[in-house]
């Protein structure tokens, strides 16, 4: 009997241990209401006057803003000029690389523009360029950021190849960005007197502060056999060097305008602008296009309608389908909750008839 009842126990004591193991290795999740979904939740029933009043308080809204941005869209003076065919001799009309690349031909090249409406101040002046892929994979990562921001790294030019060093000296910026930096040129003037170009906040304070050091200046930067764009001034540091900065925020598509600087006076319609231009940006060699550009601003930035036109077409939309929901809820209505349209329902009572 004892035997027996020692058997009995152990074996109750191994069914215990095994269970105690099953529960350990179970996959099963600790119970709270959380995991369980018992959680109080609100489940709106979406009646008709519910999503009609949804469409039409979007119409209501989106028609308005859109109304309001493509005005301000229209107030946008600009001007934009093609010019690098224009800068080109007759003579190199069908060669324009060689006259791009020849240190002997004159790339100075002088334009009217006339200013259609009056421009407030301040007026901004972009460069516009067509065809130019900055977001390409190994032109985007042929830059070094922690070259760029201390002095500490300067020789960090791992990922600048191939614009990395001029012999064992490392080139500061180096890389492919830094090196193709723009560098046509322009100045203005009205009535034969000389506006002035600002380039006060041309470039992002928080680019400025963080990204590029005050302890960085320019080394051995285009000084090699092979020129990409402008020089840099060696005695400046790179938190000043507002155009490397500004080139330097790579662009996301093919066509993009970055700023050149600012006109803080006011332009007076039907004022002729003369513009003299160093046309030395080498877009040529890859059927590029450049643009001057002068354009004021509004509250939605510079002149862009497809905001305003976003804004009117889902609004109109949105109007145009609680009308429709509207005729159809009057002219053909049926009870809310009616289960006899239920998919399963409708296939038995065809088949029972």
């Amino acid at each position: 009997m004892n035997q027996k009842g020692g058997t009995s126990s152990a074996g109750n004591g191994g069914s215990k241990s095994s269970s105690s193991a099953a529960n350990r290795n179970s996959k099963k999740p600790k119970y709270s209401r959380f995991t369980q979904q018992e959680l109080p939740a609100c489940k709106p029933i979406l009646t008709p006057g519910w999503v009609i009043s949804a469409f039409i308080a979007v119409g209501v809204v989106f028609i308005p803003v859109g109304l309001a941005s493509l005005s301000a869209s229209e107030r946008v003076v600009e001007i934009a000029y093609r010019y690098d065919r224009t800068c080109v001799p007759p003579d190199y009309r069908k060669n324009l690389v060689a006259y791009i690349q020849s240190t002997e031909t004159n790339k100075t090249c002088l334009l009217n523009l006339t200013v259609p409406k009056q421009m407030k101040h301040p007026v901004y002046i972009y460069y516009h360029l067509d065809n130019f892929y900055q977001n390409h994979r190994r032109y985007v990562k042929s830059r070094s950021d922690k070259q760029l921001r201390s002095r500490e790294y300067e020789r960090d030019t791992s990922s600048c190849a191939p614009e990395a060093t001029l012999g064992n000296a490392p080139i500061v910026p180096c890389g492919l960005v830094a090196w193709s930096l723009f560098n046509d040129t322009y100045q203005f003037s009205v009535n034969d007197k000389s506006l002035k170009v600002s380039k006060k906040d041309i470039a992002w304070k928080s680019d400025q502060k963080r990204k590029f050091g005050s302890d960085v200046y320019p080394k051995n930067f285009q000084i090699g056999g092979l020129i990409g764009g402008a020089k840099l001034n060696s005695s400046i540091p790179l938190s000043e060097q507002v155009d490397l900065i500004v080139w330097m925020r790579t662009a996301a598509l093919p066509t993009f305008r970055k700023l050149f600087g600012k006109i803080e006076v006011d332009l007076e319609a039907n004022q002729t602008i003369s513009v003299v231009i160093q046309n030395n940006y080498n877009t040529y060699s890859f059927g590029g296009k450049k643009k001057l550009v002068l354009s004021t601003t509004s509250w939605t930035g510079g002149k862009n309608d497809f905001l305003g036109i976003a804004y009117l077409t889902v609004g109109g939309l949105c109007l145009f389908l609680a009308i429709s929901f509207i005729l159809v809820y009057v002219f053909k209505p049926r009870p809310l909750g009616d289960p006899s349209y239920l998919s399963w329902n409708r296939n038995s009572a065809v088949q029972m008839n």
